[in-house]
């Protein structure tokens, strides 16, 4: 049996990077496979992982404990899409008991959610962040490849009806592609009291589908297209993330905004990710990262090592990433091998 309860002799607040930022939240892939192709996430003919080399779900559960003990508070379960993961429940009701860990929210596409949702409260997932893109079958069709976008709303109104703590809307816009339907995105989402949120598309692997310089669409040009309908105050409140907020009075709508580009985020990041491999990645836009599956198969009864190696990582953290939009990507692993 594994000695879970020994941890360090160290305080709650043990992940401190070299730059002095105190790490308190941690970002898990428990599966590179979706059921969508997003063309900014993967190529068409994405070639999935073996099972051996992914985590398994006891390994995972083991990790997310000794993540709390260290002092993390947020966790967020990612993929791929996580709710493809075969028995993913039975992980996320162990992530739930947790101690310490008083924020656990899932990345979705929605197509599963409302099958899951009910379930999903009640292990304790507090929070959820649903990918839309669009609010057009057609086009959503396009830019996922192959979904359908009634799975998506349908998983969207499960999430509601669940009695999640926040149900947030995640969109990447793309110039030419559907930057015209910003507007009607936040509309949609006023009229549901979501939250959404504005993500400027990452160079994260190679891609054919598209020029990324050239489809790029700006947070400014965003903000730009909403204050013609809408005043944007700007939020003190912070969730953690990377997200900048701002309030739409009369309504319970935040708009968010994720700018890797043209407003990096890097001075205040307190995360680190979890690949479906195990890899712990210091930073999204960099390759700084320890090999944790190693550690955890390597000593399968004692978490004192996992711990020790998750402390010392923290070294390893850069002060940022330098994403481009006109050199070839320098981070050949997709986003669905990263998680969200």
């Amino acid at each position: 049996m594994t000695r879970s309860h020994s941890p360090l002799a160290v305080d709650r607040a043990t992940l401190v990077d070299p730059f002095g930022r105190r790490i308190d939240y941690v970002r898990i892939s428990i599966t590179d496979r979706c059921d969508l192709r997003c063309v900014y996430c993967m190529p068409e003919r994405q070639q999935f992982l073996p099972r051996a080399q992914l985590l398994t779900l006891e390994e995972i559960a083991r990790l997310g404990r000794c993540f709390s003990e260290l002092g993390v508070t947020r966790m967020r379960i990612t993929g791929g899409e996580p709710l493809m993961r075969r028995n993913a429940l039975w992980l996320f009701e162990r992530l739930g008991a947790l101690r310490g860990i008083n924020d656990l929210t899932l990345t979705t596409n929605a197509s599963q959610l409302a099958r899951y949702a009910p379930a999903l409260v009640r292990a304790g997932v507090r929070r959820v962040n649903i990918s839309l893109d669009t609010l057009r079958p057609a086009r959503f069709r396009a830019l996922t490849r192959r979904g359908e976008l009634a799975p998506t709303l349908a998983g969207i109104e499960a999430a509601l009806a669940a009695g999640f703590r926040r149900v947030s809307l995640n969109s990447v816009i793309l110039r030419g592609r559907n930057d015209d339907e910003v507007c009607n995105l936040v509309a949609f989402a006023i009229e549901r009291g979501l939250d959404i949120r504005f993500i400027e598309e990452m160079p994260l692997g190679a891609i054919t589908e598209h020029d990324r310089a050239a489809l790029h669409y700006p947070s400014e040009a965003i903000r730009a297209d909403l204050t013609r309908h809408h005043e944007l105050i700007p939020s003190t409140a912070h969730e953690g993330g990377p997200a900048r907020y701002f309030i739409i009075p009369g309504t319970a709508t935040r708009v968010g905004f994720i700018s890797p580009h043209s407003h990096n985020f890097c001075a205040d990041c307190n995360r680190v990710r979890v690949t479906t491999e195990g890899r712990l990645l210091l930073c999204l836009g960099q390759e700084h990262s320890v090999d944790l599956r190693r550690v955890l198969r390597a000593h399968p009864d004692d978490d004192q090592p996992l711990r020790h190696a998750i402390v010392a990582a923290m070294a390893l953290k850069p002060r940022g990433h330098d994403f481009s939009l006109v050199a070839p990507p320098r981070i050949q692993r997709h986003m669905n091998h990263t998680g969200g």
